[in-house]
Parts: structure tokens; sequence; C-alpha cells
């Protein structure tokens, strides 16, 4: 059963790329493309070349969710028929980094195009992604309402909060992950459990960057210019230190009032995982080589995204990061799709016992969920 998958807020390709080396063993069971949405052109341009390129350009239609006709007469739909469908809605308003929004900032809102989709066409699973900060947002009530409308357009939902370090990728990334099955089919779907669950079997950020080598080569590997004065801070910051709790000299310490935010010119702790990866931010937040006084490159980011090194990214070198770091690991999203289709394929594997989310202070459970 190859499906062909759909996907809305699709950015640079992080879930397609997974999708498309899941591999159970059975040639009948796999996932391909049909078709994809963002409404960056740098973001769709690095989709095509990596996902799609033997394909039409019509199937990435290029422009704002909110304009696109849901409807079978819409050709991107009528042309790309697709029986999976895959939609890492915008977390900008439920992340705790920024406000925190929810349903009342402008992106907080565009989950509904996903239901809509789900409703219009009935895939017959679909994958859902957004940040942990979802299950406090709008006074811990926007995650239970997107759940309810997720079951509601036809589907058992799987819930579950991955913790991408305990799934083999090189970096502490917290993700709430929605599995969806439509009702009419008999299966139930539990999260693969952790390959890498202990601390002491994480994959570093030292093995990301140099096992193996990255080629000469490599795309989207230039090295960043880097200013005297940060080459000179970046001297007094030893690994998994920052600007603020490295002992820096007082011209080169940093006048920030409030909040001293610990990823400002923070260096990699060679022996661990590094921390979560971001798209954007001002200086200080690009994160900072281990052992060079310097900034990563984009293709290092791309490392700590398990993005493979012939995987290139279009546009200009802060479209590229920010592609980056909006993305879902790779490696993460391929096990979960593996997952997906050893369901349905009624193949067992190793999972967690009961699929579970974390919010309001308590579990809530499959069964709890569809109440």
């Amino acid at each position: 059963m190859a499906f062909r998958l759909g996907e809305l807020f699709s950015g640079p390709g992080g879930l397609a790329c997974g999708a498309l080396q899941a591999d159970i063993g059975d040639n009948d069971y796999c996932i391909t493309h049909a078709w994809a949405n963002d409404y960056d052109e740098s973001t769709c341009a690095t989709y095509r070349h990596n996902i799609c390129k033997n394909d039409a350009d019509d199937s990435v239609y290029c422009g704002d969710v909110r304009e696109l006709n849901i409807s079978p007469d819409n050709p991107l739909f009528k042309n790309h028929p697709f029986d999976a469908f895959a939609f890492g809605f915008p977390c900008n308003d439920f992340s705790v980094v920024g406000e925190q929004k929810g349903f009342d900032g402008t992106y907080g809102p565009l989950y509904t195009y996903g239901v809509k989709v789900l409703k219009m066409f009935q895939p017959k699973w679909f994958l859902a992604e957004n940040v942990s900060g979802l299950s406090s947002a709008n006074k811990r009530g926007a995650l239970p309402k997107i759940m309810q409308d997720l079951h509601e357009a036809g589907y058992n939902i799987y819930p579950h909060q991955y913790k991408f370090e305990e799934y083999g990728v090189p970096q502490a990334r917290h993700r709430i992950i929605i599995v969806g099955i439509r009702k009419d089919f008999p299966y139930v779907f539990l999260p693969p459990v952790p390959t890498t669950p202990d601390a002491a079997a994480y994959r570093t950020s030292r093995e990301a960057l140099e096992q193996p080598p990255i080629p000469e080569a490599a795309a989207n590997n230039e090295l960043p210019n880097m200013s005297p004065i940060v080459i000179e801070r970046l001297k007094y910051i030893k690994p998994g230190q920052n600007a603020f709790n490295a002992e820096l000299p007082p011209s080169l310490q940093l006048d920030v009032k409030g909040a001293k935010i610990s990823q400002i010119y923070r260096r990699l702790d060679p022996d661990r995982p590094a921390y979560t990866v971001t798209g954007s931010g001002g200086g200080g937040t690009h994160i900072y080589h281990y052992s060079e006084n310097r900034a990563l490159t984009n293709r290092e980011r791309a490392r700590l995204q398990t993005f493979p090194d012939d995987f290139v990214f279009q546009g200009s070198k802060e479209k590229v990061r920010r592609q980056i770091g909006m993305a879902v690991p790779c490696e993460g999203a391929r096990q979960i799709f593996e997952a997906i289709l050893k369901t349905f394929a009624g193949v067992s594997y190793d999972h967690l016992d009961k699929c579970n989310i974390y919010f309001d202070n308590r579990i809530y459970e499959e069964e709890a969920l569809l109440s």
C-alpha cells in the first residue's frame, strides 16, 4: 500500500524527507510525494529540489494557505490525489519563547486549514506537528480544542510528546505530534519506543558534526562572517557556556536588562546533544561551535536536524537558516512514519504501552481524549 502524501505548511521538507526514507522491509508499504504547500518561495524551491525534482512544478503550491482553494475542484488536488496527510501548522503563537497568543494570534488559527483538508478529502491517516508549548497555550485550552476538532473530522487520534534526542537526533528538541487514523480502520497507533532512551546513548553534537566529516563540496557550508568582538568574546566562553555564565572581561560583557537568555552566544557541549536549533533571532542566537570561535554553518545546523548532506537548501543564508530551524528532524520523522506504515501493514514493532500527552498537570490517554 503506497500512501501518497499531501502537506500543508511543508517547510523545506523535513517531514517529507523522513516519509520518503521510511522503510519497513516491504515495498508494498511506502510513502510517496503527492503535493505540498508553503508560503515562502525559497522554502518551496528547496522542497521542489529535494523532494520532487522530477515532478511537474504544479505539485508544490507556493502561497498563503488562507488563499488556497481547499476543494476537489482545485487542480492541485485533482491532479495529485492523496490518501495520507501531514501538516506542521505554524508554531509562532504556541511557542513558550514568544508571547504565546495561541488562538488569539495571527498564526494560531491556521491549524483549522488542516482540519478542513481532513474533512474534505478524508485521507486514511494524518500526522500533525507543533511545539510543546501548544499544551499550555490559551490557558491550556488550545491542545484539547485542536484534538477535539481532529477527532470530529473523522479520526481516532494519538497524541504524544516526542523528545527527539531519545530517537537518535543530536539535538534536544521536544515536539507534540498527533497521529490520526480514519475511524473506519481497525488500527491503533502507538508511538515507537525511543532508540536512544538513556542520556549516555544520546547522539552528541560532536558526533553529528564530525562523524563522518562534512564533505568539502557540501552545499550550504559557507563559513559565517564573524565580527572581531564576537570572536574575542567566544575565546572566553567554554563549551556549554553562554555569554552570561562565562567569565568575560567587562569590555566583552553584554548590557542586557531583564532575563538573561541561556542561548545567547552559547557554545555547544561536544559531549551532549545540541540545544534546540531555531530559525530566527539576532546576534548571539546562531549556535556556536564547541571548539572553533564561530557560529555554525547552515550545513552544520542541517546535520543537527539530521538532513542528509545531499539535501540542498535554496535561498540566502538567512532564509536557509530559517528553513532549517523550522523543520522537523528527518530521522525522528522517519521513525514515526515507519511506525504508521507498520500499523497499517500489521507488522509488530517495539512501541510504548500507551499514547499520552502531558498538559493541565494530568495525563490524558487515548480513551479519555475520545470520551
